[in-house]
C-alpha cells in the first residue's frame, strides 16, 4: 500500500545488509514521466501496463535484490506470478491512520486525490486482501523504523 514505507524500508534493508535494490515507481518516473502526468494524460489502465513491463523486467534480472514495488502492482495477477518466480513477497502491513499521517500533503499520488482519508480507508479496504493473498510474509509495520522492518524481513526470509 502506498505510504506503507516500501521504499524507505528497502533502503534501509541496502544499507544494513549490502543488498542492491530497485523501487519500480522511480524506474518508471526516470523512463516515463512523473506519475501523475502519465495518469492524466493516459489513464491508470496505462500506467499498469508499464508497471507490468517494469514489474517482470527487475523480477527476472534483479538477482538476491529487493524490489520496492508500486501499491497497485500486485493487483495484477501476472506481476505476482513473476515475482513469485524469483522471490518471496512481502506485504508491510500498515494502518489506515498511520498512512494518513505519512501521506498528508503529498500531491504526488493520482489515487489519493479528492479526499485523503476517505481515499486511503477506500483503497486500503479493497485492497487488503489482495495484499494478504499476494504476501510470502506479513509484517506489521506501525511502530516500527525501517531499520527494524529490514532486520524483521531479513529473520523470517532467511
Amino acid at each position: 500500500m502506498m505510504g506503507c514505507g516500501k521504499t524507505a524500508v528497502a533502503e534501509a534493508y541496502t544499507q544494513l545488509f549490502g543488498v542492491k535494490s530497485v523501487d519500480t515507481d522511480a524506474i518508471i518516473v526516470q523512463r516515463h514521466g512523473e506519475i501523475n502526468a502519465i495518469f492524466a494524460k493516459y489513464g491508470e489502465e496505462y500506467f499498469r501496463d508499464i508497471e507490468t513491463a517494469v514489474c517482470k523486467e527487475v523480477a527476472s534480472t534483479l538477482n538476491g535484490g529487493v524490489i520496492a514495488l508500486g501499491g497497485g502492482c500486485v493487483l495484477r495477477s501476472q506481476n505476482v506470478q513473476a515475482l513469485k518466480e524469483t522471490g518471496k513477497i512481502i506485504y508491510l502491513r500498515t494502518k489506515a491512520e498511520t498512512i494518513i499521517q505519512r501521506l498528508k500533503g503529498d500531491s504526488t499520488r493520482p489515487l489519493l486525490q479528492g479526499g485523503l482519508e476517505e481515499r486511503v480507508n477506500s483503497i486500503l479496504s479493497k485492497r487488503a486482501s489482495i495484499y494478504e493473498g499476494a504476501a510470502d510474509i506479513i509484517i506489521d509495520t506501525d511502530g516500527l523504523t525501517p531499520e527494524e522492518i529490514a532486520k524483521s524481513i531479513r529473520e523470517k526470509v532467511l
